[in-house]
């Protein structure tokens, strides 16, 4: 034995590296080791053998496991000081100008239109993005022949085959949201639904998903006047003109009857778009006074209550206000677009500033 330990203590001295400190520790005391042989052997000693032969070798293997703990302690400090020695840093160094992020368009936009419909009594109401077709369509009137409805435009999603569960779709728009409110809060109630929504087109001023916000105003004496008001006090607040003019027109929408689009007075002159001026019309929203079969799908009785909706999108708006050309620009995660068009974090909506 005391030849077996000092064969295993110099070769765990001269281990140069933590992989031929692992070979001697498989030579010595692994499950085929010599130390563990010799330890298979105590079987067939005689029980006077075995109390002299046990406790040396539990001894010797000890020894053995302590020497190799030790010398790989030792190697892992040799690597941390080499490392230490060959990776330092000139702590007197000038200190990289450092770059901060910025707050999207999209993000900013979206609190601007929470705080100015904040100062009006609106609360904001959230929903799913996976709707079924009845949130969807059914209980906003839109009837089953519409083209919306069509596969083309909406984003179904997949189902197994005898799946009988009613269909499933990323919703079109955010009106499923102001059905939801209805059944959870009731009337009278003021809401706005901003959030992402989905429809299958792609160009300059179109993507698969983008963002809207639809507003919700039901009471007992609420008119197209409050309506037309509430949009004008908003477009002013958030387009920072004191004189902009809007221009109701009538449209037809299924979940609204009477329905308008709203329209913005602006000014092309020169090929740059100015609000506020000018003799041209640009289109911005669409509005009007809830259809009494969508209040009744909200469990709203409409001889009791009626009120107003209208909807936008929140990156159209982001593109009229901050001069954005290109829609898709909005989703490239172009850090150079972002830098340019970003918001920095301090840059909060003045109405939220006091």
């Amino acid at each position: 034995m005391d030849d077996l330990r000092d064969k295993y203590l110099t070769a765990i001295r001269n281990a140069a590296d933590e992989g031929t400190l692992e070979e001697v520790r498989l030579a010595a005391i692994g499950k085929k080791g010599e130390v563990a042989l010799m330890m298979r052997e105590l079987g067939r000693m005689t029980p006077e053998e075995r109390k002299t032969a046990g406790p040396a070798l539990n001894a010797l293997r000890d020894e053995i496991a302590s020497a190799l703990a030790a010398r790989k302690h030792g190697l892992e400090d040799a690597a941390l000081d080499e490392r230490l020695a060959s990776e330092w840093l000139d702590v007197s160094l000038p200190a990289r100008t450092r770059r901060r992020g910025t707050i999207h368009p999209v993000s900013q936009v979206t609190e601007e239109v929470t705080a100015i419909f904040a100062d009006m009594g609106f609360g904001v109401a959230e929903g799913p993005q996976i709707e079924t077709d009845w949130y969807n369509f059914d209980a906003l009137n839109i009837p089953g022949h519409h083209p919306a409805r069509a596969e083309m435009d909406t984003f179904y999603m997949a189902r197994a085959d005898g799946d009988d569960r009613p269909p499933h779709v990323l919703r079109t728009h955010t009106s499923p949201v102001q059905i939801r409110a209805m059944q959870d809060r009731g009337a009278p109630i003021r809401v706005i639904c901003p959030g992402r929504v989905y429809r299958a087109d792609y160009d300059q001023t179109h993507t698969p998903m983008f963002h809207q916000v639809e507003g919700l105003a039901l009471d007992r004496d609420i008119s197209m006047a409050n309506l037309k008001w509430c949009l004008e006090e908003f477009c002013r607040a958030f387009f920072e003109l004191d004189d902009l003019e809007l221009r109701f027109r009538a449209s037809h929408f299924p979940f609204t009857e009477p329905s308008a689009e709203v329209d913005i007075r602006c000014s092309w002159e020169g090929g740059t778009l100015k609000l506020g001026q000018g003799d041209d019309w640009l289109e911005i929203l669409g509005s009007g006074m809830v259809h009494p079969k969508v209040l009744r799908a909200g469990g709203i009785d409409p001889d009791a209550w009626q009120g107003f909706a209208f909807g936008m999108g929140i990156d159209r708006i982001a593109m009229l206000k901050y001069g954005i050309p290109d829609l898709r620009a909005f989703f490239d995660s172009d850090l150079r677009w972002l830098r340019h068009y970003g918001f920095g974090a301090l840059q909060v909506p003045a109405r939220h500033a006091g």
